[in-house]
């Protein structure tokens, strides 16, 4: 085996670095992990992603990933609408991303980014917009990210841009073109001073935040928008689910009108960046006191003790990784 000398560090992704990922099948430095500018998910946005969290545990030495393989099971189920092919199912994906966080070695909340994408054209295949006759890669990145919602709670406007419906976008799918929606309108809520945006569906319900689910409470009840208001069914979404039951919450699912939220004792965001995220102000009106209210506050610290293995994992939810106390260097030929 070939022994290459240490990687130099890698670009800044978000203010912070990591050094390896795995890219196609092997772990190479990232600063050595490349695309062709003909990759067809570059032009297309063909490709499809996840977002996973591994938390610090105290001590230093050790990693706590949350729900690994539900999230590499849901990048599979998206791979197979947009006829990405991988040799890999979602033991195999969650052994690489074990392994690369091991080998990042970084005793720090990470974030963890899987890629799958189309590459380029097979022989014989005309080009075009076409998901037949491309071939498929997979990658895997990490990077350093702790919590970034504002501790006082969000500010979010609703959005003039509406999420696309089903027949549309595979919206239950985090296929990499179809955020473009979600970006024209946090750009949108940002150059007007707010920190999200909330966008209704084209029959005018609620549908989801730029990168979360939402839920509105009302007394004891938590209520969010069913799959069928083309949301994102995301991992926290479920998780807040079970977590409903474990409190004494009911839990409801159907569609919620603009006016709910306005009308609502408490509106929060649930997703693996933000976790649970009070919102405290909607299109310039205050949400109940104006402040993050007692259910949500309740339930962001029970997810937060359940992600930091402060409380029995009865679900099977976390993934313990033990870190060096320094990276170890290995060859950027390696293989998984």
């Amino acid at each position: 085996m070939t022994t290459t000398p240490a990687p130099t560090p890698a670009r800044t992704i978000g203010g912070t670095t990591s050094t390896w990922s795995w890219h196609e099948g092997s772990f190479v430095p990232t600063s050595q992990a490349r695309v062709p500018l003909t990759t067809q998910a570059l032009q297309y946005g063909t490709g499809v992603f996840e977002g996973i969290r591994a938390y610090a545990l105290p001590g230093g030495r050790e990693l706590a990933v949350f729900r690994l393989h539900d999230h590499h099971r849901r990048l599979l189920r998206s791979c197979r609408l947009l006829r990405i092919d991988l040799p890999y199912d979602a033991d195999d994906l969650a052994r690489a991303t074990v392994e690369l966080l091991r080998r990042n070695a970084a005793a720090a909340d990470t974030y963890i980014r899987p890629l799958a994408y189309k590459l380029s054209l097979l022989p014989g295949t005309r080009p075009g917009v076409g998901l037949a006759g491309v071939s498929d890669a997979v990658s895997v990145s990490t990077f350093l990210m702790g919590h970034y919602a504002p501790p006082g709670g969000l500010r979010c406007t609703l959005s003039s841009w509406r999420r696309p419906a089903d027949g549309v976008l595979p919206v239950r799918a985090k296929v990499c073109g179809g955020y473009v929606n979600s970006a024209l309108a946090l750009d949108e809520a940002r150059a007007a001073g707010m920190d999200d945006a909330i966008l209704c569906n084209e029959r005018g319900h609620i549908a989801e935040a730029t990168t979360a689910n939402v839920f509105a409470v009302f007394g004891n009840r938590l209520v969010t928008p069913a799959a069928t208001a083309d949301i994102l069914e995301g991992v926290t979404r479920d998780t807040v689910r079970a977590l409903a039951g474990d409190l004494g919450l009911v839990y409801e699912v159907r569609d919620v009108q603009r006016t709910e939220l306005f009308l609502a004792d408490e509106v929060f965001l649930t997703g693996t960046g933000l976790g649970i995220a009070p919102v405290v102000e909607l299109a310039g009106r205050p949400i109940g006191d104006g402040v993050p209210g007692p259910v949500t506050r309740l339930v962001s610290e029970h997810y937060t003790a359940l992600v930091r293995g402060e409380l029995d994992d009865d679900r099977g939810w976390l993934t313990r990784v033990p870190l060096n106390p320094a990276p170890v260097q290995h060859s950027a030929e390696e293989t998984s």
